[in-house]
């Protein structure tokens, strides 16, 4: 009689580890994946958002992979991934490749800041005719006349500038050198715009990838100046130059600096090709206003206009969230830039057309 009722209790457990597995396999199999791949400037509030979102959608599970904004529009235009992230949008060429159709939508803004690493020297200023001529290779020592000129009062070193770029297709050059071509003729034909430019090759031009190795690269080399996101120079703790802006003015970046730089976008009045979706694509080379940081530009989500349905819908709830409130304000306190409330209204009102 005991043995048929431990065989019985053995067997109700059984069943019972047995149901849990098939319940527990069947969620793996409903829960949806999101896999994603780009920009590393956002990557940081990115794997927030995502994190929070899985968390508040239990079938949903986003994955990013920050390789750049070169490296994740490659991913988009093969079809490798489900979205992408770039600080550059797509071509016309590019967006005319999709069969699927194509939206672009805005979703976090990007100051380009020239970190440096000078002992002792704080709030270091860079005029317009300066710095592009420091990444053009021409003014190559940190006690140049002109830099001494428009720092008063701070004892510059003779030092040779060190010049760190970044080695990958990046939308933080795309926005850099796209700034450097408004102010600069020079830098313009020399140069140009490019998100992986042929920079001079002086020996005094370092290249690495990532805004991370930018900034870790400027961290460990005096006298070198270097381009990042400015999350990137606050998470190392790096100083940056005050840039001269159209006005005349030397502003540093920082929230109220983007905010009268974000205020200037104006978006085209057109629609993209086959999504027939608004086209959310502005370029800001070079700000108006006194108080604009002048390095400054937008960074997209790229998404497939067709696609599958349960992507498509577990999709604009992503991006609804991403423009909620409680999304932005963690942006903030990560030291990210909010979208004003006009940008992000536009942009909820073209999540309709991921379908």
């Amino acid at each position: 009689m005991k043995f048929r009722r431990t065989t019985t209790i053995y067997g109700c457990i059984a069943a019972v580890v047995l149901m849990l597995f098939l319940f527990s396999a069947r969620a793996a199999e409903e829960q949806l994946q999101l896999k994603g791949s780009g920009a590393s400037f956002p990557y940081p509030i990115y794997t927030n958002w995502f994190k929070d979102f899985s968390r508040k959608h239990g079938n949903v599970k986003v994955l990013y992979q920050d390789k750049g904004s070169g490296g994740g529009i490659q991913d988009f235009l093969h079809g490798a991934v489900d979205f992408a992230a770039s600080g550059t949008p797509l071509t016309a060429e590019e967006i005319a490749a999709i069969e699927q159709g194509v939206v672009l939508l805005p979703l976090a803004a990007e100051q380009v800041a020239l970190t440096y690493n000078l002992k002792g020297v704080d709030g270091l200023r860079l005029p317009r005719d300066v710095y592009p001529a420091i990444f053009l290779g021409e003014i190559t020592n940190w006690n140049h006349p002109k830099i001494a000129a428009a720092n008063p009062g701070i004892e510059l070193p003779d030092m040779p500038i060190t010049v760190v770029t970044r080695s990958d297709p990046s939308g933080t050059t795309d926005i850099l050198t796209n700034h450097l071509c408004a102010i600069s003729a020079a830098f313009e034909k020399g140069i140009g715009r490019s998100r992986q430019p042929r920079w001079p090759g002086a020996a005094r031009f370092i290249a690495t990838p990532g805004n991370q190795g930018v900034a870790t690269r400027v961290k460990h080399t005096p006298g070198a100046i270097g381009y990042v996101e400015y999350s990137f120079s606050k998470l190392l703790a790096l100083p940056v130059a005050r840039l001269q802006n159209k006005s005349g003015s030397y502003v540093a970046p920082g929230p109220q600096a983007s905010a009268a730089a974000l205020s200037e976008v104006e978006f085209p009045r057109d629609r993209l090709p086959v999504s027939g979706a608004p086209n959310l694509v502005a370029d800001i080379p070079d700000p108006d206003g006194e108080s604009a940081y002048p390095v400054i530009g937008l960074s997209w989500l790229l998404l497939y206009a067709r696609q599958d349905s349960a992507k498509a819908a577990a999709l604009r709830k992503l991006v609804i969230y991403i423009l909620s409130d409680e999304a932005q304000q963690q942006a903030r306190e990560l030291g990210f830039i909010p979208l004003p409330q006009e940008l992000r209204q536009q942009a909820r009102e073209t999540v309709g057309f991921i379908r």
